[in-house]
């Protein structure tokens, strides 16, 4: 699909960036007429002789990007994007040229770490000021203020389509894993094109509740493998309420203030996303955010769906513990490899969750 979209774009006259996750500044790449395509792995076992360069200690993520790339995964793209995620997708910034085999342009950007701050917000646009001088090498066009408008636009249209899709998740007719195939395609797609197909699956949003199951809160890294949502489906859950990394967690809880510079916008964007571990957000906000939008839900229960070895997310599971048991919130932790399909011992956790979580229901 992903190199379907390549193929697109070129005929188009775009270039294509591969971008590892999870932040970076989509709006300023489509302003730039740069085509962005995430890699999130891929899901399997990483292949080809330079799988081994990175410790099994390392999350999937970084591994699997590292052996795709090595492998000539990325032949197609004509630069690469490692944003400041965590120490593991930075350094593979310094592998994949040096060792990886990767001879193109390779960008670097540090997104904000902490609150929100006149420094950091000066910081950040110092760094969509550096990445777009980079974009403009590989483009041969220097940035148009008047498109960086539009793309802002754009991908404002976009996060509020999908905010809508998630938070009335009950009265859309679609599964789980349908949706969230569908939300991912803009890992790839060009925005524009990913507006269309999510606008149709919004006119599917009915005007009452249609999801029958046990309503279910997420949060985690990445969905994969995909096949987690229809376990959960078979268990008699669905998703109510969305905090993936991937997902949820990139859509703005609010817009920047409309104002002559578009930059300025841009840097305020990531201080109005959700709390996030990969940018240290603080802790304390942070349950305070999902006990919140699990309430709201009306959630039933919490699945903790983390890769193993990613130390962002990890390291906020035992706060997360503690402030669901606190509102007396049942919580499942799935720790997984990016494997293609669920492995036997988290199908077996999750349906006794469900069962429990059934049973409790019946009872009241």
């Amino acid at each position: 699909m992903r190199s379907a979209a390549i193929a697109l774009q070129k005929k188009r006259g775009r270039k294509t960036v591969i971008v590892l996750p999870v932040m970076y500044p989509r709006e300023l790449l489509t302003a730039m007429d740069v085509h962005a395509v995430e890699l999130w792995g891929p899901p399997g076992t990483p292949r080809g002789p330079e799988a081994g360069r990175i410790q099994s200690f390392v999350c999937a993520v970084a591994r699997n990007a590292f052996a795709f790339l090595a492998s000539g995964g990325g032949k197609d793209a004509d630069a690469v994007l490692f944003p400041h995620t965590c120490d593991s997708i930075q350094g593979l910034a310094t592998l994949a040229p040096d060792f990886g085999g990767w001879g193109k342009p390779a960008f670097r950007y540090q997104h904000p770490k902490g609150e929100d701050r006149p420094a950091a917000r000066k910081f950040v646009r110092s760094e969509l000021e550096c990445l777009a001088d980079g974009l403009s090498l590989l483009t041969g066009r220097p940035l148009d203020i008047s498109r960086l408008r539009a793309a802002i636009s754009l991908h404002a249209a976009i996060d509020r389509v999908r905010a809508s899709l998630l938070s009335r998740r009950a009265f859309l007719d679609m599964t789980d894993a349908a949706l969230y195939r569908l939300l991912r395609r803009g890992e790839y797609l060009w925005p524009g094109d990913h507006l269309e197909e999510l606008e149709r699956a919004a006119q599917e949003l009915r005007g009452v509740p249609v999801q029958q199951g046990v309503p279910l809160m997420v949060t985690g890294y990445v969905p994969e493998p995909i096949s987690v949502f229809d376990r959960l489906e078979a268990a008699g859950g669905y998703v109510a309420a969305d905090d993936y990394a991937a997902v949820g967690r990139r859509i703005p809880l609010s817009l920047p203030r409309e104002g002559d510079d578009p930059l300025e916008r841009l840097a305020a964007m990531p201080f109005l996303l959700p709390p996030c571990p990969t940018r240290m957000a603080d802790q304390r906000r942070r349950m305070e955010y999902l006990t919140s939008l699990y309430r709201r839900s009306g959630a039933a229960g919490l699945v903790v769906h983390v890769p193993k070895f990613c130390e962002p997310e990890s390291f906020d599971v035992p706060a997360i513990f503690r402030a669901f048991a606190g509102i007396g919130a049942p919580v499942l932790h799935l720790e997984t490899e990016l494997e293609t399909e669920m492995p036997a011992q988290a199908v077996t956790r999750i349906e006794a969750f469900m069962e429990l979580i059934i049973n409790k229901h019946s009872i009241h």
